[in-house]
């Protein structure tokens, strides 16, 4: 059976008309799939700073030039953290330092992300159903601490 030079024609254009649906559908997928995989898993325990939004990046602390807000976060702080964290905030066996140049380096937003969101599967709890203002306020108690004396863990 011979074709016809317009069949031939034909056929060919439905093969690459199938080749380029086919590209088409599967470079976005390829993309997506790259996207996706990091380059290098970061084990440190502060790899979740990199994992924050954004958004919640660039959010503006409302409380960071309100002294009361120190003081107020302090005590929160005590309550809440420091049974992990350490008194001064330096870490123990259960918690990182957050006064490692990692924590002191995060924006207030990315800072209020983690304590909104938690760290669960390192053992650190969500704390979303304290009031936004107490997270501001122990946001701002730990960027007043400023970074240890030791370099971070």
């Amino acid at each position: 059976m011979t074709l016809t030079r317009t069949a031939k024609f034909r056929a060919i254009f439905r093969a690459a008309l199938l080749l380029i649906c086919a590209l088409a559908l599967t470079v976005p997928l390829i993309s997506a799939q790259k996207e996706r995989a990091p380059a290098q898993k970061d084990e440190s325990v502060y790899a979740e700073l990199a994992k924050a939004p954004k958004k919640a990046v660039a959010r503006r602390n409302p409380m960071e030039h309100d002294p009361e807000a120190v003081a107020a976060g302090g005590k929160l702080f005590d309550l809440h953290c420091a049974e992990c964290h350490g008194e001064t905030a330096e870490g123990g066996r259960k918690a990182p330092s957050l006064r490692a140049r990692e924590v002191q380096q995060a924006t207030p937003g990315t800072l209020f992300w983690i304590l909104t969101n938690g760290v669960v599967r390192r053992g650190m709890p969500v704390w979303s159903k304290l009031p936004e203002p107490q997270r501001w306020q122990i946001v701002t108690y730990l960027k007043s601490l400023g970074p240890a004396e030791k370099s971070s863990q």
